[in-house]
């Protein structure tokens, strides 16, 4: 007898939990846990001990990128395939170098999710064909992204910042010191040009970082 797989998916929408369990359990022996928040997703994840994450990128509170940190944080070895509506290549980007075995937007055909939980699965890298040739696209031509300087805990405070969350928010979720959120803050309007908080919140919302 196959040994069982226990997947965690973690997402804020039950309908693509929904789709994704379904999915999911076509693999043979396989069971599905399921999260709605970063915050949930890293307790299961602390007391299941899964074989597999399924996770989202964009979730409120905790993203997904600092879930990722998290998570290999406590379990180096940890297969984690990250799951999101950005096709944006410096999300993969961020992704992989935080320690992440895959990249599959939301858009791909649903046999490409099933091929993707496999090869995490069996210790492989996963990129979708679209989302391996932007990447490489982006290390040729550095730079053609406005995000492509930032770094994964920039992404993230952009992110809360355009959820409207105030510094002190930010640090609370991020477990960080408000001086070290002002500070990225700095960065990050350096790195984008805008001098504004105001305008880095619209630059946010604008370019679909915010859940």
């Amino acid at each position: 007898m196959k040994q069982a797989l226990t997947i965690l998916v973690v997402d804020d929408h039950p309908i693509v939990r929904a789709g994704c369990r379904q999915l999911i359990q076509q693999i043979p022996s396989a069971t599905v846990l399921e999260a709605e928040t970063g915050e949930e997703g890293y307790r299961l994840f602390q007391e299941s001990q899964p074989d597999m994450v399924l996770l989202d990128i964009t979730l409120p509170g905790v993203g997904g990128l600092e879930v990722l940190r998290r998570i290999r944080a406590n379990r180096e070895d940890a297969k984690v395939l990250m799951f999101s509506m950005h096709e944006d290549p410096v999300f993969a980007s961020r992704a992989m170098q935080s320690g992440a075995r895959g990249y599959i937007t939301k858009n791909n055909a649903a046999d490409h999710l099933v091929e993707a939980v496999n090869k995490v699965l069996d210790g492989k890298i996963y990129l979708s064909p679209d989302m391996a040739q932007q990447l490489a696209m982006l290390n040729i031509d550095a730079g053609t992204s406005a995000l492509s300087d930032l770094s994964r805990r920039e992404l993230e405070i952009l992110r809360l910042l355009g959820e409207g969350k105030s510094m002190t928010e930010i640090s609370e979720v991020l477990g960080i010191s408000y001086k070290t959120v002002a500070n990225n803050l700095t960065q990050i309007k350096s790195k984008l040009d805008i001098s504004k908080t105001a305008e880095l919140m619209r630059f946010a919302i604008s370019h679909g970082i915010s859940s």
